[in-house]
């Protein structure tokens, strides 16, 4: 008989696909007992019902199912949950609090792909890339267009970050190996020392809005934050300054973007929007001033896996009876244990 605890992955298929090659499932097997059929995208499906009395670990992702009392019932020795994404909030639940089961996600590995795409589309807005692109395809033959979208280049940019976030911590870093910029912070929860250490400078949003070339968002979602920049905070904003969103559409009022960026005085450059996709009619759709993408800053494809080896790297340290370095509690998000 193994010796090894009993594990199961519990996921979609096609994020199962993508996050477990067989380097990852091999890895795997040296670590715990992975039986007869060790994924499962249900745990009502009955090839795995025999089994889920003797899981002591799961290894989730996209596509988990909520782990509420009726499910933990079936998983009596359940004693850890390593979630190989990004927030657990879909799936946590207060019985599962109440057992004192462990949990991980792979928030911080998932931070790493927002926040290069996040650097990357600075440096693209500094330049006005993006929009020019589509400019290019209304002039042509004709580069005096290249004139009306404000100065070009990224040497002594101010850069506003709003929501000093595992994200935004991150950017704040990135953005310092542009030439002389000045970082700006707004969060009202951020450490002015932790922020000053990243190499950004503290500030309200107000001071933020006014003094940067590009803005972006990194605030979470939360009541207190939906439509956290609507008309004001737009109207705020520089001339042919640019927004930029990888956080999530709620934070930013979609009605008053589309009024402002239908001027052409600012630019967006949106990977969420709300709702998401917007409907067809909307003009955000038509203004070359605005750059939409369909939710891909986050991991997408092999930059899964990276989620996937931060999650066996905390199953080994659990094994050796070692702290956990992605641990979540619930008091991380807003619940009572």
């Amino acid at each position: 008989m193994s010796l090894k605890p009993q594990a199961l992955l519990v996921m979609n298929s096609g994020t199962f696909a993508d996050q477990f090659d067989s380097t990852r499932m091999e890895r795997l097997a040296r670590l715990v007992d992975l039986g007869d059929i060790p994924w499962t995208d249900s745990l009502d499906a009955p090839e795995v019902a025999g089994r889920l009395a003797n899981v002591e670990v799961l290894l989730t992702s996209w596509g988990v199912p909520r782990l509420d009392a009726d499910c933990l019932r079936r998983l009596p020795q359940l004693r850890a949950v390593f979630h190989c994404a990004g927030t657990v909030r879909s799936f946590v639940s207060q019985e599962l609090w109440d057992r004192g089961i462990l949990v991980t996600n792979g928030a911080d590995a998932n931070a790493i792909p927002v926040a290069e795409f996040t650097f990357a589309s600075i440096v693209l807005a500094g330049k006005k890339a993006h929009v020019l692109a589509n400019d290019a395809r209304l002039f042509r033959e004709d580069w005096s267009y290249t004139t009306g979208r404000g100065e070009l280049g990224n040497i002594g940019r101010v850069i506003g970050v709003i929501g000093f976030s595992r994200i935004g911590r991150r950017v704040v870093r990135l953005v310092q190996q542009l030439q002389d910029v000045t970082c700006l912070v707004s969060d009202p929860h951020a450490d002015p020392a932790m922020v000053a250490a990243a190499g950004g400078q503290l500030v309200s949003l107000p001071e933020l809005l006014a003094a940067s070339d590009v803005v972006t968002v990194h605030a979470p979602d939360l009541p207190e934050t939906r439509h956290m920049i609507g008309a004001p905070e737009l109207q705020a904003m520089k001339d042919h300054a640019t927004l930029i969103n990888t956080a999530r559409g709620s934070l930013v009022d979609t009605k008053a973007l589309e009024t402002e960026c239908a001027t052409g005085r600012i630019h967006a450059i949106l990977d969420v929007t709300e709702p998401e996709p917007l409907p067809a009619d909307s003009v955000l759709y038509d203004l070359p001033n605005v750059i939409l993408t369909p939710h891909i800053a986050g991991s997408l494809g092999t930059e899964t896996r990276r989620m996937s080896d931060a999650a066996l790297d905390d199953l080994e340290r659990y094994l050796a009876g070692q702290q956990l370095m992605a641990q979540v509690v619930s008091d991380d998000l807003g619940l009572s244990a």
